[in-house]
């Protein structure tokens, strides 16, 4: 299976395994998802989240930045009020949680250093793996503001040479009309075609910056790519790919990190994601579940 999973990320920049996880192992991680949410703080530390270019949309901030290594909350575009208030019922007004999902929580810490996950990743030939980030992944029902803009990983998790590679699990089943993923078949073999990094400029409102604009990608050159509840995806860093809302009345949630090599690899200083002053990214295969 891990040959075939190489294969497909070398040909296609994509690979899909199928029943991945089981659904009791689906419906813990969905089930603590709901004890996060019932613990979520006051309307002071809510931020809204969007991938767009816009600088309205950019609202990146210090809560933003702080949640590298603790469970943020991000809401939809239009969730929330000037004060952080709720406009919207609490239920869809999630864009995502993150990014420590994977060392503050047990059960995504679980599944995240989970030998499966491991034995697969080792197939691909790493050989020192970090987790970078983890992500819970709202895609609310009824176009409710939850599509994720055409890019690649690498942008956002670039290093020299490209290692980056994404875990995408299934928490629902996923189908065209739930907003699934579309991927550009071999597009990974173009290299990245531009940088998410800390803003050089700083006197700038936002302190992350894009290198460049977003390529006028054709989507008519996308695959679109339905799974079945507890898949996992893993996504070649360079893959240009994204995921429309979801029409739907049912939910579309997912778990997902994002895994870089540190042997023999460079990882940018101005990359938005950095460690916190005295501590590293958590390695894959030393980590043991707790």
């Amino acid at each position: 299976m891990s040959n075939n999973i190489r294969t497909e990320l070398e040909t296609n920049g994509f690979a899909v395994v199928e029943g991945l996880f089981s659904n009791n192992e689906v419906e813990e991680m969905k089930n603590e998802i709901r004890r996060i949410i019932k613990e979520m703080p006051s309307v002071s530390h809510r931020t809204e989240f969007s991938c767009d270019d816009s600088e309205s949309e950019l609202k990146r901030n210090a809560y933003f930045l702080d949640s590298i290594d603790k469970i943020g909350y991000f809401f939809e575009t239009g969730a929330t009020g000037p004060n952080g208030e709720l406009l919207v019922d609490p239920e869809v007004s999630l864009n995502k949680i993150g990014h420590g999902l994977h060392e503050v929580s047990p059960v995504f810490r679980k599944y995240t250093f989970c030998n499966r996950i491991k034995d697969i990743i080792r197939e691909l030939g790493y050989k020192e793996p970090v987790i970078l980030q983890s992500m819970y992944i709202f895609k609310n029902p009824e176009g409710k503001r939850s599509e994720v803009m055409l890019h690649q990983d690498a942008t956002f998790l670039y290093t020299e040479p490209q290692s980056c590679t994404g875990v995408w699990i299934a928490l629902d089943d996923v189908t065209r009309e739930k907003g699934c993923l579309w991927f550009a078949k071999g597009s990974h073999k173009s290299g990245v075609h531009r940088r998410y990094i800390r803003n050089p400029d700083r006197n700038a409102k936002d302190l992350f910056a894009f290198t460049a604009p977003l390529p006028d990608y054709d989507k008519s050159s996308f695959t679109p790519v339905p799974v079945t509840k507890g898949s996992c995806v893993f996504i070649h860093g360079q893959v240009v790919h994204y995921s429309e809302t979801n029409e739907t009345e049912e939910s579309r949630n997912a778990y997902t990190f994002h895994i870089v090599e540190q042997n023999n690899t460079i990882y940018p200083e101005n990359n938005w994601i950095q460690p916190k002053e005295g501590k590293t990214f958590m390695k894959l295969f030393d980590n043991r579940i707790l």
